[in-house]
């Protein structure tokens, strides 16, 4: 053949690694051994020839497609696993690894008493939380501690299930969390890891929004960040929080207070004021500075849970597992954490319905959905004063709002899950509701919760929850 063959070769252009199609190597090979052979061979793929033929162009096929996908892992855009960490390190950035659940909790007790960092608690699921920086009981003999999760990823913490002191403290009596925790996550996956790379390019410059949020985003265990300015000369209002007239406003939920005012005033320019309810002071021991060095009152907003409803209407039928409510919440939860790669609730976004479609829908031919639909917190159906006694909801005064049968009651302590089943001698007013719970709960100021929308908007100030027992499952038809 004198160094020639009919086999077509890759070739390289304006898009890329171009290799032939598999078919036209297939005969590309076929022609060679025919011409190799003399001539009138039988090219049947039946034959031994055809068959050694065939194994030969997919050997060819399979090393070209390798080598395209190792053009395409240099591109930030398709890059993945070992390939996106080294294009990462080239802006001095790390994949985040798996992070744990957080949870406010209140320690009871006896005024004075420390609790140390590293006490734990345990969660009704048996999952230990230790604390995260410590403080002692006040004169009120309660004290509000962050407790990390011992194990990392999205494990729900919902409301009041952070009920055990796990290594007695002599005088701390008992532990709760009067709201959900805010969710972990897995390790950081390909599209949160590049998209984190593109908001970090600013990362080196300082006195610009996405450098404060490039700075804040990398401290370890953050979970979400959201990061804006009040440039104008007078006070504005952003969910509820105000900010003074030229300052800077970063919301974060999880990681050290103390990192993350740092990682604020590094990127901050000089003069700049700040907003946000959290305050910590941040000592300058730059190069030239000795003790005491000059120290600055950072302030930002610590993200408020704002708690999530989903209500998912199926399709019955007789292909419906027993355990199809299950897996529809786990492929919920694992949807809202991004770890089906697709975009995650976050602080300051909008969550839509929509979001929650094909998660489902790849369960199996059995997951016909009627509807999904959301609710949350931020957006109550009814504020009310209430008590609970034996399951019946007591409604003494309504300040908004009208109660109805499948909303979710929300108040201190009241675990997640617990919907109106049916009215009493409430109409939607004042009156008695039974509910989903046998427990009893004295009288104070409650919400409730209707999941009639398909979308939610997370205020600036608020970072989203959901736990299990918040996704509501119905089979219909």
């Amino acid at each position: 053949m004198s160094g020639t063959t009919s086999v077509p070769q890759p070739t390289f252009g304006a898009t890329g690694f171009q290799a032939p199609a598999e078919s036209d190597i297939l005969a590309g090979i076929l022609a060679d051994m025919n011409a190799a052979l003399g001539g009138n061979l039988n090219t049947a793929l039946s034959t031994p020839q055809g068959q050694l033929a065939s194994s030969l162009a997919a050997i060819v096929g399979d090393v070209y497609n390798t080598f395209a996908f190792y053009c395409n892992q240099v591109d930030p855009a398709y890059a993945s696993g070992r390939m996106q960490d080294a294009i990462a390190r080239i802006y001095f950035l790390d994949r985040k690894p798996a992070i744990a659940t957080t949870v406010t909790a209140t320690c009871t007790g006896l005024p004075g008493v420390q609790i140390p960092a590293g006490a734990t608690a345990q969660a009704t699921d048996g999952n230990i939380y230790a604390c995260a920086t410590g403080g002692t009981i006040g004169a009120s003999g309660t004290v509000s501690l962050s407790f990390v999760c011992q194990t990392t990823g999205p494990i729900a913490c919902p409301a009041t299930t952070l009920s055990r002191i796990y290594r007695t403290i002599p005088g701390w009596d008992t532990i709760s969390n009067p709201s959900d925790g805010v969710i972990g996550q897995d390790q950081e996956n390909r599209v949160a890891f590049e998209q984190r790379r593109q908001q970090s390019v600013a990362q080196n410059s300082v006195g610009t929004i996405p450098a404060v949020y490039g700075a804040v985003s990398s401290v370890p265990n953050v979970l979400d960040a959201f990061v804006t300015d009040n440039s104008t000369g007078a006070p504005v209002t952003l969910d509820g929080v105000s900010l003074p007239a030229h300052s800077l406003y970063v919301c974060v939920s999880g990681g050290d207070p103390n990192a993350v005012a740092l990682a604020i005033w590094s990127k901050k320019m000089p003069g700049c004021a700040y907003a946000g309810g959290t305050t910590v002071a941040v000592q300058d021991q730059s190069s030239g500075y000795q003790p005491p060095f000059p120290t600055y009152n950072v302030s930002f907003q610590t993200a408020a849970p704002l708690t999530l409803i989903v209500s998912v209407v199926m399709v019955n039928s007789s292909l419906v597992p027993s355990d199809a409510a299950s897996q529809i919440q786990a492929a919920i939860l694992n949807a809202f954490v991004g770890g089906d790669g697709g975009p995650r609730a976050r602080i300051g976004s909008t969550i839509f319905a929509s979001r929650f479609y094909a998660p489902v829908a790849t369960l199996g031919a059995w997951a016909q959905i009627i509807s999904i639909t959301l609710g949350s917190s931020g957006s109550p159906a009814a504020t009310f004063t209430g008590s609970i006694s034996a399951g019946t909801l007591t409604v003494s005064a309504v300040a908004s709002g009208t109660l109805a049968v499948g909303q979710v009651v929300e108040g201190i302590s009241i675990p997640d899950g617990v919907r109106i089943t049916a009215l009493g001698t409430g109409t939607g007013g004042t009156g008695t509701y039974t509910l989903s719970l046998a427990q009893s709960f004295s009288s104070q100021n409650m919400t409730s919760i209707a999941a009639t929308s398909t979308t939610v908007a997370v205020g600036a100030a608020h970072v989203p929850t959901l736990s299990a027992a918040n996704i509501f499952v119905s089979l219909s038809g």
